[in-house]
C-alpha cells in the first residue's frame, strides 16, 4: 500500500501524482505493465464515450467522461516522462504555442471577420508548421485511424481545396449511380478483389455527395444505424406478441413484421410531433 493524502478535492497535479504512484514499484501491477500501444485502443474508446455523453446532452456523464480522457493523457505522458520523451508541461507548452500561431487574428495583426476566412488561415498555417509542400501531403495527413466514413469525407474535402471535386450536387449523385453499375458488373463477375474495389468506391462516392450535402456521413450512418436497432426491437416484439420466433420465420413472414414495425414508428414519430405543436 502507498501512502497517499485523502482530499476533499484534487486537482491535474494530483492525477499526475496519482498515475506515478499507480505505475511506482508499490503501485498496480496492471498499470505496470501498461505501453503506449497496450493502452491506444483504451483511448480511442473513452473519445467514443465523451462523444456518447454529448450526443446524450448529459452533463454528470460527460464531466466522468471527460475525465476518463484527461487520465489517458496523463498515463501516456507519465509513460513518456519514463522514457524521458517529454512531460505533461510539454504537451501544454505545445498546445499552448499551436494555437497562439494559429490564430493570428486574435493573437496577431491578421484580419479574419468570418469563419471561412479563419479556416483558410488555419489551414494554410498548418500547412506551413507541418512541412506539407503538396496537396498530396495534406491527404496524406488525414489519420487513417480515423473510421472510415470520417477519414474519407475529410480527405475529400481536402482534395476540394485543390479543385479536385464535383462541380455540384447532381454531379455527386450521378457518380453513385456510376459506381453502382461497376459493383454490378463486379459481382458478375465473382471476383471478390474487384467486388470489394468497387463496393469502396461507391462508398466513397456516397461520402462525396454527403459533403455536398453538408451531411456528417459518420454520423448519418450512426442515426441509421440507431433507426434499424429501434424498428428491428419493434419488429422482434411483434413477433414475440404472435408467440413465434424470428429465426423460424420466412424472409417474407420477416418483412411483414418490419414494415408492421416501420409503421409503428411512423405514427410514434406523428404523435411526438402533434404534441411538440400543442406545446408550442
Amino acid at each position: 500500500m502507498v501512502a497517499y493524502e485523502q482530499k476533499p478535492e484534487y486537482t491535474i497535479a494530483d492525477l499526475q501524482e496519482i498515475v506515478r504512484l499507480l505505475r511506482s514499484p508499490g503501485g498496480c501491477p496492471w498499470d505496470k505493465e501498461q505501453t503506449h500501444t497496450s493502452i491506444r485502443n483504451d483511448f480511442l474508446e473513452e473519445a467514443y464515450e465523451v462523444a456518447e455523453a454529448i450526443d446524450l446532452l448529459d452533463m454528470p456523464l460527460l464531466r466522468e467522461e471527460l475525465g476518463d480522457v484527461l487520465l489517458q493523457v496523463v498515463f501516456h505522458c507519465t509513460l513518456a516522462e519514463e522514457e524521458k520523451a517529454f512531460v505533461f508541461d510539454d504537451v501544454c507548452d505545445e498546445v499552448c504555442k499551436k494555437l497562439i500561431t494559429r490564430h493570428p487574428h486574435v493573437f496577431g495583426d491578421v484580419q479574419a471577420d468570418d469563419t471561412e476566412t479563419v479556416l483558410k488561415n488555419w489551414d494554410a498555417i498548418k500547412k506551413k508548421t507541418k512541412g506539407q509542400k503538396s496537396y498530396t501531403d495534406t491527404l496524406r495527413s488525414v489519420a487513417r485511424s480515423l473510421p472510415a466514413l470520417a477519414r474519407a469525407q475529410k480527405v475529400g474535402k481536402r482534395a476540394a481545396r485543390a479543385g479536385m471535386d464535383f462541380s455540384t450536387m447532381s454531379d455527386a449523385f450521378d457518380c453513385i449511380r456510376a459506381e453502382r453499375a461497376e459493383l454490378q458488373a463486379a459481382i458478375a463477375t465473382k471476383d471478390s478483389s474487384m467486388i470489394e474495389e468497387e463496393l469502396g468506391d461507391l462508398l466513397f462516392s456516397c461520402v462525396n455527395t454527403a459533403r455536398h450535402l453538408g451531411i456528417d456521413a459518420e454520423q448519418a450512418l450512426t442515426k441509421a444505424t440507431n433507426k434499424f436497432i429501434d424498428r428491428f426491437a419493434a419488429a422482434e416484439q411483434l413477433v414475440d406478441a404472435d408467440g413465434r420466433n424470428m429465426p423460424e420465420l420466412s424472409t417474407d413472414e420477416l418483412d411483414r413484421y418490419w414494415a408492421d414495425a416501420k409503421g409503428i414508428q411512423r405514427q410514434a414519430i406523428l404523435k411526438n410531433l402533434q404534441e411538440a405543436n400543442k406545446n408550442d
